[in-house]
């Protein structure tokens, strides 16, 4: 099943992505992408991926995280319960190393390809698949100090975040999904700095993630992403842990009133609950 979407960011609202991260065929967090410091969520991905569209969101983002460090496609039946079970957009990342695996996930239903280790030690592969699939080819560029990160966040490289960026300017690549690994679940915000100095590097689309605790965060960047090159950012642990409300960050995302942001934000208080 080949799922087409179209993909042009064509008004001002930021799209949230609800994040199911797969470790061993379960829904789980980890804190600054350490497998060892992981939290089981759900054993049930497509009863996870369900409960995202019922909330709303229109797009669901996958990581296999057992597959992002081996380099091959660890949780693919968990990935395909999850597509099976949702009629929303699936963005899919981790372990997605050659042309054969991006065709063989968008046949199955994925819509977007995220592509991180690839495009730093491959990137040819990354400006082949845009153009055999326009428009379904992202990249992931996840950083630590500045420096990207591969293998699962594993491997450390010299290359900078913005460096990786421009290599991919005008091939085609539709978005980038930029993690600062040291926010990634701890709930302390977005590196919001950071994440607006890659958008100004590129004209690539970013989406912003790690690090979204509260409302406030998802305020924060909403606000940035009126004045910056910034349409996305991805939450997970907020949203596990019932800190961040479904409804009100929709509605944070999709809203132009930003005074009625900031009370909507405020009358939420610290804890965001229902």
């Amino acid at each position: 099943m080949l799922r087409m979407v179209a993909f042009a960011f064509i008004s001002s609202a930021m799209i949230i992505y609800p994040a199911i991260d797969l470790k061993d065929g379960k829904c789980v967090r980890l804190y600054k992408g350490d497998m060892a410091q992981d939290t089981i969520y759900n054993e049930d991905p497509a009863a996870q991926g369900a409960e995202w569209a019922a909330a709303g969101f229109g797009w669901v983002h996958i990581v296999d995280l057992n597959g992002a460090i081996d380099g091959r496609p660890v949780n693919a039946m968990a990935v395909k319960s999850i597509i099976r079970e949702v009629d929303i957009p699936v963005q899919l990342g981790g372990g997605i190393r050659s042309l054969q695996q991006i065709e063989d996930w968008l046949m199955e239903g994925v819509s977007r390809v995220i592509l991180g280790t690839v495009a730093l030690k491959n990137p040819d592969i990354v400006r082949e698949a845009c153009n055999l699939f326009p428009g379904q080819i992202a990249v992931g560029i996840d950083a630590r100090k500045g420096k990207v990160a591969v293998e699962g966040w594993v491997e450390e490289s010299d290359m900078e975040a913005s460096e990786l960026a421009k290599m991919f300017e005008d091939e085609g690549v539709c978005a980038i999904i930029y993690t600062d690994i040291d926010r990634d679940g701890t709930g302390q915000g977005v590196n919001v700095e950071s994440t607006i100095a890659l958008s100004e590097a590129t004209s690539i689309p970013i989406i912003a993630s790690g690090g979204i605790g509260s409302l406030d965060d998802v305020y924060t960047v909403r606000k940035a992403a009126d004045a910056h090159n910034i349409n996305g950012v991805i939450i997970g642990k907020a949203l596990y842990d019932n800190r961040v409300n479904p409804a009100k960050a929709l509605a944070i995302a999709s809203s132009d009133d930003i005074l009625g942001l900031e009370s909507l934000v405020a009358a939420s208080g610290p804890v965001n609950d229902a």
